[in-house]
């Protein structure tokens, strides 16, 4: 005979098989059914792709963004035009158009009047959602989260009231307790959906949240400043590797007097309020890519042995951050180190710099603007020679004119940091600006490659390539032949804009894989941290892997009788391996091509720890040096899924014992009369 079931246990059995219908229902015409809890997990959470907005730190505090304390944070999502009374923690969705509103400190906008005046609003907002949208970039008048003059502190000049940016609004500068992140243009429709669903639910109990995942260690732990957090090990110092090169190749071992040094830098890191989408097309790669294009028009050049002067190429990272790789360079520079060898900075005569040239193109004609140092015969000489390149090209269709005077001096370059180092260096920033940014989204991740023209590129390049080319030949008499053959390769500026600012092909395209195997296809360059021991590069990020290798083929003398392949390091000291990522088979050529590490000077790693250096008096720009860092964190993420409020769980849970109690108290009854009248039979 079966043993009988208590009746509370087949009520529960009961319900089991109630749920399983339901679920079986809900679940019917799913291409997948769910056979684990993972397929259950899936189910009922959804990933959100997005960018965000991380914490860094300085010597001073914070800024950036992170959740507040140590715990996930999870909220409801309202749309922004909905959110002038919350009445309770929400993820706020904004619009492109309404960020600055909501964030802005240096306007009379939403921030100021609401996160600074309205507490009941500042405490309620949970995190924030920030929608792409093309539609919306291509209306708004600009968006740059960057300051009015960046980074003024290293300028050489006393007036910094300057608007070099004027649209800039600085929110990338302030610090924000709730997390926030960019979403894709397929996850903004998604939330788009999601705070309409809630705006239209008519059962209070029930919302669809967003969960934002980011939790600092800085905040963890308590470390609110770049000192603090590195004796904890909660964070790393921002940084990267330059790369330098020369054409043509320096020979240290020549009893020769050595030449006197054309530098040429551009610099190849950018920065966004979100971390992962600073793209900077215009603002600096395009003077990148201006930069290997006349490089690659000179490597073709005849008489380059011949040239009296010595043309060094440098590509600084970190400049978006106090210029850590220019002001590195310099140091290394000082010290001579191995990074260096071959170059003297007694022996610096002249440094050009190619800053934003990606929208000097206007009807069919290229103009640009030489910002300069103090007034010198090199400067002159250096001016001149960019008159010759230009008459040299076609006048009437590129133009080169000196900045006004009315200028404080040289905008926010690379050159800033030799200025403050040696007051007396000459210089010349070649720009597409006179007075003032024309790149509306500086430092801003709408800064694409949809923002610049490739003509205007192509134009710089070639007025960069023969200026040099005058200015190394000293003053010698140059056929128009040998200019004219200088020419800059239209298609390689198209590949390189294509590689390095788009995810179409990205890192993936041909001319980044013929030399190395890119880690991630899309590219983006934020400087990232430095990993390891500086001094023994462990981690080199793939723009830079592809930088060195691009340069040092196109400024080499190939090796004669190859016979065998290199897969790293090559016999000859002045030879350097290139292509040895591609299938192990690399090349050994003669090639002055070198990594620098770009970090801050305040900073010294002593066994295994980052250690800030006490500020020096007889380094300038050590004393303002922020010494930015990064906090770590064990993941980032963001995931929607639907929850019923805390309140009605509980109601649930109450109405559950009080049915259960009259349950029981019924079934007890019955059983007495039950038993009663079988006690009367």
């Amino acid at each position: 005979m079966a043993a009988k079931l208590p009746l509370s246990s087949l009520f529960l059995l009961l319900r089991l098989l109630v749920f399983n219908h339901e679920l079986r229902l809900s679940s019917a015409g799913a291409t997948n059914s769910m056979e684990s809890v993972p397929d259950l997990a899936n189910s009922m959470y959804k990933v959100v792709d997005g960018f965000p907005c991380v914490r860094l730190l300085n010597l001073s505090g914070e800024i950036g963004c992170a959740n507040p304390g140590r715990e996930k944070v999870a909220a409801p999502v309202v749309r922004y035009e909905k959110a002038n009374d919350l009445a309770r923690p929400s993820a706020v969705l904004v619009s492109l158009n309404k960020v600055q509103e909501l964030f802005g400190r240096h306007v009379f906008q939403l921030v100021n009047e609401k996160l600074s005046n309205d507490s009941k609003f500042s405490s309620n907002v949970a995190g924030v959602l920030v929608e792409s949208n093309t539609d919306i970039k291509n209306k708004l008048e600009g968006f740059s989260p960057a300051k009015k003059f960046p980074e003024s502190e290293f300028a050489p000049y006393q007036s910094i009231s300057h608007k070099w940016n004027p649209i800039g609004s600085g929110i990338m500068w302030d610090a924000y307790d709730f997390p926030v992140f960019l979403l894709s243009e397929t996850s903004t429709r998604f939330m788009q959906e999601v705070s309409v669903k809630n705006e239209r639910k008519t059962n209070a109990y029930i919302a669809d949240v967003v969960e934002f995942d980011l939790v600092m260690q800085t905040t963890k732990s308590g470390t609110r400043d770049s000192e603090s957090c590195l004796k904890e090990d909660t964070c790393l110092p921002l940084g990267g590797y330059s790369v330098w090169s020369s054409i043509p190749p320096i020979n240290t071992a020549s009893s020769s007097d050595p030449k006197p040094i054309i530098l040429t830098v551009a610099s190849l890191d950018s920065a966004s309020f979100f971390r992962d989408r600073s793209i900077g097309a215009e603002s600096p790669i395009s003077g990148l890519i201006a930069l290997l294009a006349a490089v690659d028009s000179l490597s073709r050049a005849d008489g380059l042995v011949d040239l009296s002067k010595q043309l060094v190429f440098s590509v600084f990272t970190g400049e978006a951050w106090g210029y850590l790789g220019s002001r590195r360079f310099l140091l290394e520079l000082d010290l001579q180190s191995d990074f260096v060898i071959g170059l003297n900075s007694s022996l610096l005569e002249m440094v050009v710099e190619i800053g934003s040239v990606g929208k000097g193109f206007n009807q069919g004609k290229s103009t640009f603007f030489a910002h300069t140092t103090r007034a010198s015969s090199v400067t002159n000489e250096t001016l001149n020679a960019f008159k010759h390149a230009q008459d040299s090209l076609q006048p009437e269709k590129i133009t080169v004119s000196s900045a006004s005077r009315s200028n404080p001096g040289i905008p926010p370059s690379s050159l800033m940091a030799f200025l403050r180092k040696n007051s007396s260096t000459s210089g010349i920033v070649l720009e597409d600006f006179d007075t003032a940014f024309v790149n509306k989204f500086y430092h801003s991740h709408l800064d694409d490659k949809s923002n610049i023209n490739s003509s205007s590129i192509v134009a710089a390049a070639s007025l960069v390539a023969r200026t040099l080319y005058i200015l190394a030949s000293d003053g010698k008499n140059i056929s128009k032949n040998i200019l004219s053959a200088i020419n800059v390769d239209v298609s390689l500026v198209e590949e390189l804009m294509s590689c390095l600012l788009d995810c179409n092909p990205g890192l993936s395209c041909d001319l980044v894989t013929k030399y190395i195997s890119p880690a991630s296809r899309c590219p983006n360059h934020y400087v990232g941290v430095i990993i390891g021991e500086p001094s023994y590069p462990a981690y080199v990020n793939d723009v830079s892997r592809f930088i060195w290798n691009f340069l040092a083929d196109k400024t080499s003398i190939p090796r004669e009788n190859i016979t065998s392949n290199c897969t790293g390091s090559c016999s000859n000291k002045s030879e350097v391996c290139i292509k040895a990522e591609v299938n192990k088979k690399g090349l050994c050529v003669t090639s002055t091509t070198r990594y620098v590490p770009a970090y801050s000077t305040r900073l010294k790693l002593e066994s295994g720890v980052w250690n800030v250096l006490p500020p020096n008096s007889s380094d300038p720009l050590g004393m303002v040096d922020p010494v930015w860092t990064e906090s770590n964190w064990d993941a980032i993420g963001l995931r929607a899924y639907t929850v019923q409020d805390g309140a009605f769980d509980r109601l649930v849970l109450f109405s559950g014992v009080a049915i259960t109690v009259l349950v029981y108290l019924a079934i007890l009854i019955t059983r007495a009369l039950i038993t009663k009248a079988l006690k009367r039979d």
